[in-house]
């Protein structure tokens, strides 16, 4: 069995310069890279790592997903454990993994890690009504997920709706903006307090109130969506005039008409 997760054992030091143990759960790659669904083994396997010890855990994930199924019993066994679960992006939460991600008493994301969400999928086939329980069991999906999704970050349901339609990507300021995170961890400005007063009143004789604002605005945060971004693009192409002086979505036509007669 090719297992996506793995445990170890790492020395921390605590606030009190005392040395102690923590264990952590690392989560790489495909979630459920094999089969999860309908299967007693991995699940129970997972299950019983993690009650194998106890303390609190740190949980690294780098993961673009996988089966939702996996991430939903995985969510329910790290929010149910006893201890203290801390959750570490060191790299991307996509899909199935960032449900896993909420499972976090506290959510960190490094400053160049990524999250994203999106509708969940599947492959069906059959007659129209095969087609239609595929439908409502995705529908179900999207629910239940977005009960997770509003547990850690408080916001509506129907805005939670939209940024999965969307298919939306964040950066670790923006993920921490909308709730679905809670800080950024990583390596701290060893600047002064005085050293960064300096800059600020440099940077103010530069810029205006509102230039700053919007600097730091689009320095520390962004969200995009890649479904607009494809509409976006496909729209420029149909507008944009061939050599000829035709457009592209003229060409489109000219060929379907062409497909007819062939």
């Amino acid at each position: 069995m090719n297992k996506f997760w793995k445990w170890k054992k790492q020395k921390v030091i605590n606030q009190d310069n005392t040395e102690s143990t923590e264990r952590v759960l690392e989560l790489r790659g495909t979630i459920a890279s094999e089969s999860w669904y309908d299967d007693d083994v991995t699940p129970k396997m997972f299950k019983d790592e993690l009650l194998s010890g106890g303390g609190d855990i740190t949980v690294y994930i780098n993961s673009p997903g996988g089966d939702c199924v996996a991430a939903a019993q995985i969510y329910n066994m790290l929010s149910e454990y006893p201890g203290k679960v801390t959750v570490k992006i060191d790299a991307i939460a996509a899909s199935a993994a960032s449900v896993i991600a909420m499972s976090g008493d506290t959510v960190l994301m490094s400053p160049a890690s990524m999250m994203m969400i999106h509708n969940p999928a599947t492959i069906a086939f059959g007659d129209h009504n095969e087609m239609q329980k595929a439908i409502d069991m995705l529908a179900e999906v999207k629910e239940s997920i977005i009960n997770a999704y509003q547990m850690k970050t408080g916001l509506s349901r129907a805005k939670l709706s939209k940024l999965m339609e969307a298919e939306t990507w964040m950066s670790a300021h923006k993920a921490v903006e909308l709730g679905f995170a809670d800080d950024i961890f990583g390596k701290k400005n060893d600047k002064s307090a005085e050293e960064d007063e300096q800059e600020d009143d440099e940077t103010n004789q530069k810029n205006t109130p509102k230039e700053d604002e919007e600097e730091q605005k689009n320095a520390t945060s962004f969200l995009f969506s890649r479904k607009a971004v494809n509409v976006s693009l496909l729209n420029k192409l149909t507008k944009k005039k061939a050599d000829n002086g035709h457009s592209v979505a003229e060409i489109f036509d000219r060929l379907d008409t062409i497909q007819k007669f062939t």
